[in-house]
C-alpha cells in the first residue's frame, strides 16, 4: 500500500491541506452539535452497538430470513463470495435484460469490486450520479472519503475540471456548479436501463434494502430504470425496521453532522400492480469478500461498522494526509483495520501503524467499535507473522533486553540523555535525529535536559530533604 511514501507526498500538498480543513468545520463540529441534541445519547449508542452485535451473533439466520422475505416480495437474491463474483453477476443481469447504460448511486462495495471498470470492459456505459462520485469519475480518481468522496478537492479544482470536461465557461459559484452537473446528469436518469446502488442496511423482517442520501439521485437510480441492482456486504443485515430507526438516529449525526438525512429510501421488491414508479426487476447481491472470516474472531467487532466516517473525520492522521494515502477503498482508522483483514495483512503492512492510538476514533464511533484495540491486535499479528522490518524487530528486542536489566538500562539512558543534549542547537532543539528522520524531517525535536528523569527526581528529593 506504500502508506509512508504516500503520506509524505500528501503532507507536502498545500492544496490538499487546505481542502482537508473542511473536515473540522463541517463534520467534527457538526457531529458534536448534533449529538448534544440527544439527552440520552449514551443509551442510544449502547442500543445501536447491541443491535449490530445481535445481527452478527446470528448472521446466517438473519441473512436467511432476509432472503426468504425478499424473495417472497419478488426480489432476486444473489450470493457473491468474491469481488469477481459480484462483477460476473451484474454483467449477467445486464445481458439478461439488454442493458446498455448503467447509472449508479454512491456505493463503497462497488468501489471494492472495481465494478465500473468491469462493466465498461463489457461495453456498457456507466455514469456515477452522486455529485462527488461524478466529479471523481470525470477526474478519473478514486474516492478519498466514504461519505464525502471529493473532500480532497477545492472549489477551484472542480471549476477547472467542469470547464475542461463539459467544454463550457468556467463557473466558480457552488450553486451554479451544482446546476451544471444536474443538467449533465438528468438525461442519463431518463435513458438508463439499469440502476446500481449500495445499501446502508438490509432489513431481515421485511426483505427490504435501505439507502440514506442527501441528493435526489439515489431515488432516481433506484426507481427510474427498469432494472435495479442493490449491492451490499453481508454484515449490513439488521433484524427489524425498529432496529433501523435506532441506527438512523446516529448515522447522519456522525456522518455529516445532520439531525436527519434528506432522503431515506426503503425498497421492498420490484414494482407491483398499481405502483406509480419503481423497477420492473429488483436484484440484491449479498457480498462476502472476506467478511465472513471475521465472524467469531478477534476482529468481529469491526463488522458493527455502519460506514458513517466519524472515525476518519476525528483521526489526526487522516486529517493530515487524506484518504488516498491509505491506498484502497477504506481510509482512516476503519480502513487501517478493514484493508488488512480483507486483502491480507502482508499486503498492507503500514496501515495498522498509521495511527497515533489517541482513541478519538473509538470515542466518535456511534456503535462503540474499539478501534485502537483492534489496531493493536493487528500490530501483534504483524510481529507474530514476521511482517515487521528487521531493524524494528531488532530494536524492540534490544529494548526488551535492557528493560529486564535495570542497571544497564539506567546506564544507557544516562548516556543517551547527555548525547542528545550535546546535539541541541542554541534554542535547545535537535534539527536532525539519527535513526529518527521521521521525527525531524519536517520539525525540530526538543532536546532533553541532559539528565534522566531518575537523576532529576533524586536531585529534587535531596533538595526537599
Amino acid at each position: 500500500m506504500h502508506f509512508k511514501a504516500r503520506a509524505g507526498t500528501k503532507l507536502a500538498d498545500v492544496r490538499l491541506q487546505g481542502a482537508l480543513k473542511k473536515l473540522q468545520g463541517n463534520f467534527v463540529k457538526g457531529r458534536a452539535d448534533r449529538v448534544a441534541e440527544l439527552d440520552n445519547f449514551p443509551d442510544i449508542r449502547d442500543a445501536a452497538a447491541a443491535i449490530r452485535d445481535r445481527a452478527l451473533a446470528n448472521l446466517d439466520v438473519w441473512l436467511d430470513t432476509f432472503e426468504r422475505n425478499a424473495t417472497a416480495r419478488g426480489t432476486v437474491v444473489h450470493w457473491a463470495e468474491s469481488h469477481d463474483d459480484v462483477n460476473r453477476i451484474v454483467r449477467e443481469i445486464a445481458a439478461q435484460h439488454g442493458v446498455r447504460k448503467v447509472i449508479k448511486s454512491k456505493s463503497m462495495v462497488t468501489e471494492e469490486c472495481a465494478l465500473n471498470d468491469a462493466l465498461e470492459s463489457a461495453g456498457l456505459e456507466v455514469v456515477e450520479t452522486d455529485l462527488g462520485e461524478y466529479i471523481l469519475q470525470l477526474a478519473k480518481e478514486p474516492p478519498s472519503h466514504i461519505v464525502a468522496p471529493v473532500v480532497h478537492k477545492t472549489r477551484d479544482e472542480v471549476s477547472d475540471l467542469f470547464a475542461e470536461k463539459h467544454n463550457a465557461p468556467r463557473l466558480t459559484d457552488i450553486p451554479a456548479l451544482c446546476r451544471e452537473a444536474r443538467e449533465k446528469l438528468r438525461p442519463h436518469f431518463l435513458s438508463a436501463d439499469m440502476g446500481v446502488s449500495g445499501a446502508n442496511f438490509i432489513i431481515a423482517e421485511t426483505g427490504s434494502t435501505l439507502i440514506v442520501t442527501n441528493e435526489g439521485n439515489g431515488r432516481m437510480v433506484t426507481t427510474l430504470p427498469k432494472v435495479h441492482v442493490a449491492i451490499t456486504g453481508i454484515e449490513k443485515v439488521v433484524p427489524t425496521l425498529e432496529d433501523v430507526t435506532t441506527l438512523l438516529r446516529l448515522l447522519p449525526r456522525h456522518g455529516t453532522g445532520q439531525s436527519i438525512t434528506n432522503y431515506i429510501s426503503v425498497t421492498t421488491g420490484p414494482r407491483r400492480a398499481g405502483d406509480l414508479d419503481g423497477p420492473e426487476h429488483f436484484h440484491v447481491i449479498l457480498v462476502d469478500a472476506g467478511r465472513s472470516k471475521l465472524i467469531g474472531g478477534d476482529m468481529q467487532e469491526m463488522l458493527r461498522c455502519i460506514r458513517c466516517g466519524a472515525c476518519m473525520n476525528h483521526c489526526p492522521v487522516y486529517q493530515s494526509v487524506g484518504g488516498h494515502a491509505y491506498g484502497w477503498v477504506y481510509p482512516g482508522p476503519m480502513g487501517a483495520i478493514l484493508t488488512p483483514t480483507y486483502i491480507g495483512l502482508e499486503n498492507a503492512p503500514d496501515l495498522p501503524n498509521a495511527s497515533t492510538l489517541c482513541g478519538q476514533c473509538s470515542v466518535a464511533c456511534p456503535v462503540k467499535i474499539p478501534l485502537p484495540d483492534l489496531l493493536r491486535k493487528l500490530r501483534e499479528r504483524q510481529f507474530e507473522q514476521g511482517l515487521k522490518p528487521w531493524h524494528e524487530v531488532a530494536a524492540l528486542r534490544a529494548w526488551g533486553w535492557l528493560a529486564q536489566h535495570p542497571s544497564m538500562y539506567g546506564l544507557m539512558t544516562r548516556i543517551k540523555a547527555r548525547v542528545l543534549k550535546a546535539m541541541a542547537n542554541r534554542e535547545g532543539m535537535i534539527r536532525s535525529l539519527p535513526f529518527g528522520g521521521g521525527w525531524t524531517d519536517r520539525r525540530d525535536f526538543p532536546a532533553p535536559a541532559g539528565r534522566t528523569f531518575r537523576e532529576l527526581y533524586e536531585e529534587s528529593k535531596s533538595k526537599t530533604n
